[in-house]
């Protein structure tokens, strides 16, 4: 079975590209030729970390040209009204962008999950960590983007020319009915955000699998896009939560599909 890629102690982990965030949440620094790009912005307590690192190699937040969102889940775009009040061009899928305007308590309106927690809190009670985490982290408090300045949509897949490397959008509703992976085919990497993970917070499961239901909106959706995930070349998935995955999507996603949600 392919192996996660291990970042050390250090966030490199893979030639240009950074992890940032948290045991609990993922976002990534790719160091593209053309210019830096964010894929997914983290919560809002994670600005100084994101500061610091940026400093280190000499840039500011005002270097980011490009925040790719692969959904508008809080702990997925706490810096983008940061960043793009900084000049970076927000990309979202137009089904999700509405959470932006509306702020982050809006998630649940847009995007009810199909399960809710308590059931997940009684049978582990550990579990509690995870939303605790996010709410001390700003994770409910970023400001809304009302005006969605700054922000830039699509309905289907397609190739962000504008974006440093070029990256392929490919739509994997399920999650949210917005989520979205971003293949970035010539350098094998494929952030895949939520639509496919390698841990899931509410029921401690470790490796390729889908988001349990208490954190899903269409759980059908999510397993059919399991299917179009499969179909893409890559070598290294990126997730949202948990580690790297080295290993094809069609392998990921055959091991998603074994577990099944909860």
């Amino acid at each position: 079975m392919p192996t996660p890629v291990s970042d050390g102690s250090g966030r490199r982990i893979a030639p240009g590209l950074d992890r940032l965030g948290d045991d609990v949440v993922n976002f990534y620094l790719l160091h593209h030729a053309d210019g830096l790009v964010l894929i997914d912005a983290g919560l809002p307590g994670h600005r100084s970390q994101l500061r610091d690192h940026l400093a280190r190699s000499g840039h500011t937040a005002r270097d980011v040209r490009a925040v790719l969102l692969t959904h508008a889940h809080p702990d997925h775009t706490g810096l983008a009204g940061f960043l793009a009040q900084a000049g970076a061009v927000i990309w979202v899928h137009e089904h999700d962008a509405p959470i932006l305007a509306d702020g982050p308590l809006s998630a649940m309106r847009h995007a009810k999950p199909e399960r809710s927690m308590p059931g997940y809190l009684l049978r582990r009670p550990t579990v509690i960590a995870t939303p605790l985490h996010l709410a001390r982290m700003g994770a409910f408090t970023a400001r809304a983007l009302p005006d969605l300045h700054g922000v830039r949509t699509f309905e289907a897949d397609r190739r962000l020319e504008s974006v440093p490397g070029r990256p392929q959008a490919v739509v994997l509703p399920g999650h949210t009915s917005g989520s979205t992976a971003y293949l970035f085919a010539d350098l094998g990497l494929l952030f895949t955000g939520d639509a496919l993970v390698t841990y899931d917070g509410l029921t401690g499961h470790t490796g390729p699998t889908l988001v349990c239901r208490g954190f899903t909106h269409d759980s059908a959706a999510a397993l059919r896009a399991l299917d179009r995930l499969a179909e893409l070349t890559a070598t290294v998935l990126l997730p949202g939560h948990g580690h790297p995955f080295t290993g094809t999507p069609h392998a990921a996603a055959d091991q998603a599909r074994r577990t099944g949600l909860r």
